[in-house]
């Protein structure tokens, strides 16, 4: 009987021990767990097919939220609040307590991730297994309650300046009613698919005065005269690919693809393959920086909070110019106009053609990430392997993102001009974030 007792004893002694484990900050600051997070939010997004300018939003809240809850362990960094549009300021952790910040951060980060999503199941799952590995590390249990409720609060608060943003509204919006003229957008094969999100210049941009404030020039006036230029614009895309660098361009095309849905027809079989949108080939870029850059769990926070502002405001600004140019896309133009039979080597997203999302998008993360990680920054870009595709590597964020734009050229679906006003109008959305935006005191 005295043995077991002791033995008893004993055990409780071992499961206080590992709850109050002095070496626990260190092992809770591994950023590969916010790595991991943004993966199953990725995931998640790939499976509920969320649309490029929707999934933008959802990265963004959700790292506003990681980075908000993360602050008060940094006393060199500072809040949001007052420099993100209608951004109040946050709840304060309680002073002279003692708490997991990393910890805090990820429940943040997963708690509204999860709200906005449709799988909750799945990054429940993924919560419960995350959280298992926290509380092995010993920490308190006092700690992890109180980091764990911190997130909460924090989650709880982004989330309401979330319902602020007219998105509930614009789900009510009508449709986006078509225009027969030969020079507007017009729904293209295989799916014909309606224009996805025609009012998402209505929702409330992070640091945009405006949807409207880096719009760009106009595209080029539309004409069906062969001796035009609108018409010699068409043509180079009809032609893109004949050039003796033709399986380069299609590799190119094919990589910075970032369709999320792609239909497929086979005779009276209709079936989709999904996969990441530009937002998600971005913040998968992000991890392959913070990693070689050695970057620290808040340097790391920083890296997807700077990455999707950047996408989130620049899909605001590209879908503003989009539905006020409304104009035809090659597919449509060519099969009219020059070959009937012609199809683009990707397809065709369903939305008008000017200006290039990836444009816009691409330049507007590349500024951010060199701000971050300089201009000469080497990597290898492995986030396609997933799908099949090779591997490529970049001198510089400058050098991926011309990759990126040039690939909509090479893969039929975006006429030269919305590609280099595109690559303009990015620009000025990075650089202007970057002015809006210090992280640092």
């Amino acid at each position: 009987m005295k043995s077991g007792v002791l033995s008893l004893v004993l055990l409780l002694a071992i499961l206080s021990c590992q709850r109050n484990n002095a070496d626990y900050e260190k092992e809770a600051s591994n950023p590969e767990f916010l790595h991991r997070s943004m993966v199953r939010l990725t995931d998640v997004i790939i499976y509920d097919v969320f649309s490029p300018p929707v999934s933008s939003r959802i990265y963004a809240y959700s790292t506003i939220a990681a980075y908000e809850a993360l602050i008060p362990g940094f006393p060199e960094c500072q809040s949001l609040a007052g420099q993100l549009n209608d951004l109040d300021a946050l709840p304060k952790p309680e002073a002279g307590q003692t708490y997991c910040f990393p910890l805090a951060s990820l429940h943040a980060f997963l708690t509204v991730g999860k709200a906005l999503t449709f799988s909750e199941d799945s990054i429940s799952v993924f919560q419960e297994e995350l959280y298992a590995e926290f509380e092995a590390m010993g920490i308190p249990e006092a700690v992890y309650e109180r980091s764990m409720q911190f997130g909460e609060v924090v989650a709880k608060h982004i989330l309401a300046w979330s319902g602020k943003d007219n998105y509930k509204q614009t789900r009510t919006f009508p449709k986006f009613s078509l225009n027969e003229a030969p020079e507007r957008w017009q729904p293209t094969p295989p799916g014909y698919k309606e224009a996805i999100e025609p009012h998402w210049n209505k929702i409330r941009s992070f640091t945009l005065d405006s949807a409207a404030q880096f719009a760009p020039p106009p595209p080029t006036p539309f004409s069906t005269d062969t001796t035009s230029a609108f018409y010699k614009e068409a043509k180079d895309v009809y032609e893109a690919l004949n050039a003796a660098d033709k399986e380069e361009r299609i590799a190119i095309a094919k990589f910075w693809d970032d369709n999320p849905f792609i239909s497929h027809h086979v005779g009276h079989v209709m079936f989709a393959t999904k996969k990441a949108s530009p937002g998600g080939h971005w913040t998968g870029i992000g991890a392959i920086a913070s990693r070689k850059g050695n970057a620290d769990f808040m340097k790391t926070a920083e890296t997807y909070l700077y990455i999707t502002l950047g996408m989130a405001d620049a899909f605001i600004s590209c879908w503003d110019e989009k539905f006020r140019s409304n104009l035809v896309r090659p597919e449509t133009y060519i099969n009219k106009y020059i070959d009937e039979d012609w199809t683009p080597l990707l397809q065709t997203p369903p939305f008008p053609e000017y200006t290039s999302g990836h444009s816009v998008i691409s330049n507007a993360i590349a500024v951010v990430m060199t701000h971050l990680y300089g201009g000469d920054f080497q990597y290898t870009d492995t986030t396609e392997e997933i799908i099949g595709l090779p591997a490529r590597s970049f001198k510089s964020f400058s050098q991926a993102c011309d990759e990126a734009c040039i690939s909509r050229f090479y893969g039929g679906i975006h006429y030269m001009p919305a590609i280099v006003n595109g690559a303009t109008q990015g620009k000025n959305v990075g650089g202007h974030i970057l002015k809006r935006v210090k992280t640092r005191k």
